[in-house]
């Protein structure tokens, strides 16, 4: 297993499991359960609170001190021992008085209870330190009490207000947890602070591998080469198709040799049932490819485009017909412009110019020798060209002239006809009231292996996110359609 194979997601998972696993074992089962914590809030000079240390003679210092429960059990009773629980020490310096001045508990004995007690408790240790004994109080997760203490003996220094060099501690509870101190408007457990950066981390982490990771590729996805031929005027859409796929599909790579219908037909009949290779066609494939296995698409629609001079933007299928069998050949025949007619076909290979014989002209129309457009002589009345892009080249280019592209083809500085007051819609076709339309067919040689890639990219097109792909060049699904028997091959 390479690096990149590594499910370091699910490792980095495992390690904040353990982390956070051991960290609570650490905290509330192995470790100690219960702790006091203690934070020094004030050490200052008493010199305007003389009256504490008695007439005459006042305290040098005044300190308050906060006792806390910094863990999650409450601190009862019998937590405390008979014997060296836990204490606040005064090495250098002698307890004047003591007094509990504020009490945060849900249950537990009062201030006026409590200070008494403190009151009482101020004594003076074996090696001549001062020392407050806490007493025995209960302390509930998060709950505290504060005690001020009036202090003799050095006053307090200005660049220690915690009290750090005034005041330490001794004893412990039950089970040997000494008083900690914890800083100040904070009881955070380091243990806990801890465990909560590295688990940040651990997210981070994970975060980072899955946007840094590329996802998977769907089960659907093939792998290999493929080669597309066959009608320039879907081209565009196919290689969009193509891009999208290999983009989701990484190990899927494809080639195109577009050229037109006819001629992809036969590179794929002649490369043989063995080939990587789909042909894709405007209309039925006829009688003369007999191995081919035909798939409809999509249904696709035309458009008639006509110079931007002609002064027509309508036509009847019937004047349609008139002008390409010969019988209209000035645009002022049909409502437009004084100028003569110049038709710009595709090759008879062309599955487009099939397409438009078919459905408009009835096979029927007016046949010219062959005339390269990129040499037609004045006064000519039709060339033809090879592909889709050379149609809208010449139309645009040459006054009179009239030609047809696949309906997405359709360049700027064109004329779009419409047919009979219909236009190229999803609606129109859809209702059927357009008729220049085709089925487009994806083809193999024979019948392919369901896991092969030009299997999966065929369905691709048909039923998966190919399909909003061929939405998008205003072509309709075939899957889509109220009647499906309209892409029946």
């Amino acid at each position: 297993m390479g690096v990149g194979e590594f499910p370091w997601d699910i490792a980095i998972s495992a390690v904040g499991l353990v982390v956070a696993v051991a960290a609570f074992l650490r905290q509330f089962v192995f470790g100690e359960h219960r702790q006091l914590g203690y934070r020094v809030q004030m050490n200052t000079p008493s010199s305007t609170l003389a009256a504490l240390g008695g007439a005459g003679d006042p305290p040098d210092g005044l300190m308050l001190v906060r006792i806390e429960n910094i863990r999650h059990t409450a601190i009862e009773d019998e937590h405390y021992p008979d014997n060296g629980g836990p204490a606040l020490v005064f090495p250098e310096h002698t307890v004047v008085a003591a007094a509990v001045t504020e009490r945060v508990t849900r249950e537990g004995t009062s201030v006026e209870a409590l200070s008494p007690a403190l009151t009482g408790i101020a004594a003076t240790n074996g090696d001549g330190s001062a020392i407050i004994r806490l007493p025995k109080e209960r302390l509930g997760r998060g709950e505290h009490y504060k005690v001020l203490i009036a202090l003799k003996g050095p006053k307090p220094d200005p660049a220690d207000p915690n009290g750090t060099n005034v005041v330490g501690v001794s004893g412990s509870l039950v089970g040997g947890a000494e008083l900690q101190p914890t800083n100040s408007g904070s009881r955070r457990d380091p243990v806990l602070v801890g465990l909560a950066s590295f688990l940040a981390l651990v997210v981070l982490a994970q975060l980072l591998f899955a946007v840094l990771q590329p996802d998977p590729p769907p089960r659907d996805c093939a792998a290999g080469d493929l080669t597309i031929v066959g009608s320039t005027a879907m081209a565009p859409m196919i290689k969009k198709a193509a891009q999208a796929y290999e983009n989701t599909c990484t190990a899927a790579h494809f080639t195109f040799q577009f050229s037109s219908t006819e001629n992809g037909l036969t590179k794929l009949a002649e490369a043989g049932t063995n080939a990587s290779m789909v042909a894709i066609g405007d209309g039925s494939k006829g009688v003369n490819f007999p191995t081919l296995k035909e798939t409809p698409v999509a249904l696709s629609s035309f458009t008639l485009v006509a110079h931007k001079d002609v002064g027509v933007h309508d036509l009847s299928v019937q004047q349609i017909r008139d002008i390409y069998r010969g019988n209209v050949r000035n645009w002022n025949q049909v409502g437009g412009v004084d100028a003569p007619i110049v038709l710009v076909d595709r090759k008879a290979d062309s599955g487009t110019r099939r397409v438009m014989e078919a459905q408009l002209l009835e096979e029927n129309r007016k046949v010219f020798r062959y005339t390269s457009c990129a040499g037609i002589p004045a006064g000519a009345q039709q060339c033809e060209v090879d592909d889709t892009e050379n149609v809208s080249t010449y139309v645009a280019r040459m006054p009179g002239s009239i030609g047809y592209v696949e309906t997405s083809a359709v360049a700027a500085g064109l004329v779009p006809i419409t047919i009979d007051g219909a236009n190229p819609t999803s609606g129109d076709i859809r209702a059927r009231r357009y008729p220049f339309t085709a089925v487009e067919n994806a083809y193999t040689n024979g019948t392919v292996a369901g896991d092969s890639l030009a299997a999966q990219f065929i369905e691709y097109l048909r039923r998966g996110k190919g399909k909003l792909i061929v939405e998008q060049f205003g072509d309709i699904a075939c899957v889509e359609l109220p009647q499906p028997d309209v892409c029946t091959p």
